[in-house]
């Protein structure tokens, strides 16, 4: 990097004591620091950012510390990362830096003075990176857990069963429609001349009408005949 551009560094350590230190040593020296809360992130704002230097802790979330570090070593095989531990977790911190081919561990409590010591350290060569031919391997298996199959469909009663790539609806009864006739209308009465002729012949005055040519029967008797006929 040239002397013009700005140096960087990327702080996941998930304490705010430490990440304050880290950042005043750093400034001192030039660097400009971003803050990173979990693994995922740090590794993806190792790829957008391209830091000089790397803090890591082993236990941040999403990805351990020592996974985040094989990630940025795959993706920058000149990644410079710097573990930060506890003393009672000094052991796995070294562990983790060999695999992953880190410059160094630096133990907490922190002060200018131990950064200073071992920054010429941190500064030289990277050294290789054993762990990323076991990358795959390191990563837990998943825990969630395998949905169950779902329940068969139970049968309908009554019917037999089906292969389960066929399914059969049962066969609804045909209804027979019998044609409907409607009855004859009744032949309309012709009740009023019916009446009339009626009580022409109650009065007893139909022959005298008749001989005497007032009135003709020949002509209406045929229609009289069907009147009269009262069933």
């Amino acid at each position: 990097m040239s002397e013009e551009q700005p140096k960087t560094a990327l702080i996941v350590v998930g304490n705010p004591i430490v990440e304050g230190q880290l950042k005043r040593a750093l400034r001192k020296r030039g660097y400009s620091s971003t803050i990173s809360q979990d693994g995922d992130s740090a590794v993806d704002q190792y790829v957008q950012l391209n830091p000089d230097i790397v803090f890591l802790a082993l236990d941040i979330p999403t990805l351990d510390g020592h996974l985040t570090a094989l990630e940025m070593r795959e993706s920058d095989s000149k990644a410079r990362v710097v573990f930060v531990s506890s003393k009672g977790r000094l052991a796995k911190a070294e562990d983790a830096a060999y695999s992953s081919g880190s410059v160094g561990v630096l133990v907490t409590p922190i002060t200018e003075s131990t950064i200073e010591e071992v920054w010429a350290n941190w500064m030289g060569k990277i050294p290789e990176a054993p762990g990323l031919s076991d990358l795959d391997a390191l990563y837990p298996a998943s825990d969630e857990p395998t949905p169950p199959p779902l329940p068969e469909m139970p049968m309908m009663p009554g019917l037999p069963p089906l292969p389960s790539d066929e399914i059969q609806l049962p066969q609804i009864p045909t209804v027979s429609v019998t044609e409907f006739t409607p009855p004859p209308k009744p032949k309309k009465k012709r009740w009023g001349l019916r009446i009339f002729l009626l009580l022409v012949l109650a009065g007893g005055g139909v022959g005298g009408a008749h001989y005497a040519e007032l009135l003709d029967l020949n002509s209406y008797l045929d229609e009289i005949k069907e009147l009269l006929d009262l069933t």
